[in-house]
C-alpha cells in the first residue's frame, strides 16, 4: 500500500472509530479457531478493537475439542437437529475439552512480544459464572440430559467488568441455581448476552465467506425478514453451518440488537475490513434495511455538498451554494449508508399545474449502477402521486439516455409551468423530460 492509500484508507475509517468508542461487540468464534491456533491472529485485532475503546465479550467454541476428548474417552458424540445428547460421561469430557480450550484463549491474548501486534496491549481478560443455564430437557422423546439453554445472563456483572476496560470471555458452559453444570451452544450464549447487553454488534466468524444467493454470489446486506424468508424456501441451497448462523442472526436481530455481522475466520484482519471499511466482507444482517430513504435535514447539508460538489464542477449539475441547501434541505431526499450520504435528489411541486420537478439526482460514483438512481426516482414519483400529481418533469445536458430509458418522453420548455420557465437557464439548455404518474 502506498503513502497516500494508507492516509486515505485511515482517515476514510476514522468515523468508525469515533462512532464504535463505548459500544458493545459480542464476538463468536468456534473451536476449530483455536485448533488451528488462528486465533492467535484474531486477537491482534482484538486487541486493537480493545485500544479503540470498545467493549468486548468473546464467546468461544470447542466442538472439535470436544469431539476429540469424547473419542479418547470411548465415547460416542450424538447429534439431534445440530444439538449434541450431553450425558454425564459425555460432560465431563465436556468440562475437560472446553477448560482446555478457554486456556488456548486465554493465551493467545495474553500475547506481547515487542515488535507484535500486540506488544504493550496489556488485555486484561475475566470470566465468571456470568450465564444462569437450565436443561433443555425432553424434546421429541429425546432426553438430552446435561445439554441446556441460557436461562439468564448476569448484564451488571458483566457491565461492571466492561466499564473497567475488561475484555469478558465466555465459554459454553453454563450453571443452573441448583450447580449442575450444563453443554450449551456457543450460538446461543452469544445471542442471549448481545441481547442482554444491548450489544450495538453481533459478530460470527464462520468457515465461509457469508450468506451467497442461488448463483454463489456474497449477499452483503440482508434484513432478518428477508434472512428469514430465504430459509423457508424449500430449497434453500444453505449448507447446515450457514443456516445455523443465518438462524442466530435472525434470533439475535429480533431480541434487540441491530446489527449482526456474519464473516470469514480464514481473511486475515477480517474484523477490520467489516467494522472499519464501509464495503464490509461479510454479510450483514440487520433488523433494518442497511441503506434506506428519508427526507433530509439541515444536518445533512455537508454530506450533500460533499455528494454535488464533483458533479457540479463537471457541469452535469447547477451549483448550489450551502446558504440555497440550507434553505431547501426540506425538499431533499436523500440515500444513508452507514451514517453517509450516498445519493440524493430534490423534489419542487408545482401543485396548480399537477406537476413535480426532481432535480439534482446524484449518486456517489462507488455506488453508481447498482439501481440507486432507480430507487430514488421510484420514491419521488411516490411522493408526488400522494401530494396527487399527475406529472413529473426533469431537466438535464448529460443523462438525457437514462431518463428515456426509464420511460420519460422528451418535451418543451413551454410544456414547464410557467415558474419553471422562468427560471430556465438559456446557457445550459437543459433538456426537459416528462413522464406521466397515472
Amino acid at each position: 500500500m502506498s503513502a497516500d492509500a494508507f492516509v486515505r484508507s485511515f482517515r476514510e475509517s476514522s468515523p468508525y472509530i469515533h462512532r464504535f468508542r463505548g459500544q458493545t461487540f459480542v464476538i463468536s468464534f468456534g473451536g476449530d479457531a483455536i485448533a488451528d491456533d488462528s486465533i492467535r491472529t484474531l486477537a491482534h485485532d482484538i486487541a486493537l478493537l480493545n485500544s479503540l475503546g470498545i467493549n468486548l465479550v468473546l464467546v468461544h467454541g470447542a466442538g472439535p475439542q470436544i469431539d476429540a476428548a469424547m473419542a479418547e474417552r470411548g465415547l460416542q458424540s450424538e447429534r439431534i437437529a445440530g444439538r449434541r445428547i450431553t450425558t454425564a460421561a459425555a460432560m465431563e469430557a465436556v468440562k475437560g475439552a472446553v477448560g482446555a480450550a478457554r486456556l488456548a484463549v486465554e493465551a493467545a491474548l495474553s500475547q506481547g512480544q515487542m515488535g507484535s501486534p500486540m506488544a504493550g496491549a496489556g488485555l486484561q481478560v475475566v470470566g465468571g459464572n456470568f450465564l444462569m443455564a437450565q436443561p433443555l430437557g425432553i424434546l421429541d422423546g429425546v432426553d438430552f440430559q446435561y445439554t441446556g439453554r441460557v436461562r439468564r445472563v448476569a448484564v451488571e456483572a458483566l457491565q461492571r467488568h466492561l466499564a473497567a476496560d475488561e475484555v469478558v470471555l465466555l465459554s459454553p458452559i453454563g450453571v443452573s441455581p441448583t450447580g449442575t453444570l450444563f453443554n450449551v451452544r456457543a450460538e446461543e450464549v452469544a445471542v442471549a448476552t448481545a441481547s442482554a447487553l444491548g450489544a450495538a454488534k453481533l459478530i460470527f466468524l464462520m468457515d465461509t465467506e457469508g450468506v451467497s444467493n442461488r448463483q454463489g454470489s456474497l449477499l452483503r446486506q440482508l434484513t432478518a425478514a428477508e434472512a428469514a424468508a430465504m430459509l423457508r424456501e424449500s430449497d434453500a441451497p444453505y449448507p447446515p453451518s450457514v443456516r445455523q448462523h443465518m438462524e442466530s442472526a435472525i434470533s439475535a436481530c429480533r431480541r434487540g440488537v441491530e446489527r449482526v455481522h456474519l464473516i470469514s475466520r480464514h481473511v486475515d484482519g477480517a474484523l477490520l475490513r467489516e467494522l472499519f471499511t464501509r464495503e464490509g466482507l461479510g454479510t450483514l444482517i440487520s433488523q433494518d434495511p442497511f441503506e434506506h430513504l428519508r427526507r433530509a435535514t439541515l444536518a445533512d447539508v455537508p454530506g450533500i455538498l460533499e455528494l454535488i460538489r464533483p458533479l457540479e464542477e463537471g457541469g452535469v449539475l447547477v451549483r448550489r451554494s450551502r446558504e440555497r441547501l440550507e434553505m431547501e434541505a426540506e425538499r431533499f431526499i436523500v440515500m444513508e449508508r452507514d451514517g453517509k450520504i450516498i445519493a440524493c435528489a430534490a423534489l419542487y411541486p408545482y401543485p396548480e399545474q399537477g406537476m413535480a420537478e426532481m432535480a439534482c439526482l446524484a449518486v456517489d460514483g462507488d455506488y453508481r449502477r447498482q439501481g440507486r438512481g432507480e430507487r430514488l426516482l421510484t420514491f419521488c414519483e411516490g411522493l408526488a402521486r400522494d401530494d396527487g400529481l399527475q406529472q413529473i418533469f426533469v431537466l438535464t445536458t448529460q443523462t438525457a439516455h437514462w431518463f428515456l430509458e426509464r420511460g420519460f418522453r422528451q418535451g418543451t420548455l413551454e410544456e414547464l409551468p410557467m415558474p419553471r420557465q422562468q427560471l430556465y437557464n438559456m446557457q445550459r439548455r437543459s433538456q426537459v423530460f416528462f413522464r406521466s404518474l397515472t
